[in-house]
């Protein structure tokens, strides 16, 4: 019966989906600089789409051999009016508006550089690529959808082609045809030795002789039809499947919305925490976010709330850790749970209440958190960020970082988030 395949595969016409793999991988440091770049210049409503990515002609360029002449020649040039023979010519200088890549010629030729759109997935890769989840574990064995890992166990006799193991199939039909045919080789080896002797003897009658070559073919033929490999001998790997340790990850976000946070801070507030959530929900499957706004009081809120309502009202910070405390011990256990945290605040706050959100964090949030980011959006010391600062001395998991316009937000996004080992 004839089939018809059809490729839907998302890739546009006449493109080789493996060579533009291939390319990515080629050049993954210069188009992860170019992202970056790129970045720059975006607002957080176009951080997911796609981009024309610029590498300079050098990067990309091919090397080459070039067939010379070769030997030594004499060459005329018409129209030469500045040379004469020994005369050394310099090297054309380049310049002019024809091209980045390697300057243009005096007649405004030249090269550009290599421009190619990457998609709104590949973009998301790029600029994702180098920030995780600092002190992510796997906690716990979960009973219901375990993450599975298939590891070795032997092998069996029965599998898929792809799972052959050559060398111990052929092993094992190599000790299966040596005991199938040991005591034939052995009877068969006697036979010729005898048959030897009585060739040598003249006095050897007729009959004996013809009899015992008649056994020893007899043999052999017995020895040739024993299968030199059998579906019998064939061995393939087997691997199994084991339950691996799950990493959950619970992040929490707690951003102030009171009346000292202008509509100006509590929109760079609103991007930074937007950037997390698109980070978290591109590369951690198993991670539970939590919203918290907070003025005087602190409610647990919705995604759609936590982005888009507003209030005003003053400001009790400790609220907001408060109920971080509460959540975490009701429903996320740290035996079980990666506890993350992730603040954003003017830093205006009671002064009586900032020593009281120090001792909160010291002692009830960060022995049961991985991390915990503070990010302030006002470049004044208040007096909350003189008492974060004390903690950050003591605490290795705790960070703060100030973010005094749009353009700090990326920049402190990567150094709160970026991987252990990475600059």
């Amino acid at each position: 019966m004839l089939q018809q395949v059809v490729d839907r595969r998302l890739s546009g016409k006449n493109k080789s989906i493996g060579n533009r793999e291939r390319f990515l991988r080629r050049y993954r440091e210069q188009i992860r600089d170019a992202v970056r770049k790129a970045v720059s210049g975006r607002g957080i409503q176009d951080i997911e789409n796609g981009e024309d990515i610029s590498l300079p002609r050098h990067d990309v360029s091919e090397p080459g051999f070039g067939h010379g002449a070769g030997g030594t020649r004499e060459t005329v040039h018409p129209g030469n009016r500045e040379y004469v023979r020994g005369d050394r010519i310099e090297r054309p200088k380049g310049g002019g508006s024809g091209g980045s890549g390697q300057g243009a010629s005096a007649d405004g030729s030249g090269e550009d550089d290599f421009v190619f759109r990457i998609t709104r997935e590949e973009f998301m890769q790029y600029f994702f690529d180098d920030l995780a989840l600092p002190h992510l574990v796997r906690t716990q064995l979960l009973p219901d959808a375990p993450e599975w890992k298939s590891q070795r166990a032997g092998f069996i006799s029965e599998g898929n082609p792809t799972s052959l193991h050559v060398v111990r199939s052929m092993r094992t039909a190599l000790g299966r045809r040596i005991a199938m045919g040991g005591e034939a080789r052995r009877e068969l080896r006697e036979l010729r030795q005898k048959l030897a002797l009585m060739l040598r003897n003249d006095e050897t009658p007729r009959g004996e002789i013809v009899a015992l070559q008649a056994r020893i073919e007899l043999l052999q033929k017995r020895l040739w039809q024993i299968p030199f490999l059998d579906p019998f001998d064939l061995r393939f790997r087997n691997r199994v499947r084991v339950p691996q340790p799950t990493a959950k990850a619970a992040m929490f976000c707690l951003m102030d919305v009171s009346g000292s946070m202008d509509e100006a801070r509590k929109d760079i507030a609103k991007r930074f925490f937007i950037l997390l959530y698109l980070f978290l929900q591109r590369h951690y499957e198993k991670t539970e976010v939590i919203f918290i706004r907070h003025h005087t009081q602190a409610a647990e809120v919705t995604e759609e709330e936590f982005f888009r309502a507003t209030e005003t009202g003053g400001t009790v910070v400790s609220s907001a850790l408060t109920l971080m405390q509460q959540v975490i011990e009701a429903r996320y256990p740290p035996s079980e749970w990666n506890i993350y945290g992730a603040q954003a605040s003017d830093g205006d706050n009671w002064h009586q209440d900032s020593t009281l959100c120090r001792e909160i964090l010291v002692n009830k949030l960060l022995p049961l958190s991985r991390y915990f980011a503070y990010v302030q959006v006002a470049d004044e010391d208040q007096n909350l960020w003189e008492e974060y600062a004390k903690v950050k001395e003591e605490h290795a998991n705790f960070a703060m970082q100030k973010i005094t316009g749009v353009a700090d937000i990326y920049p402190v996004f990567r150094e709160l988030f970026k991987k252990a080992g990475t600059s």
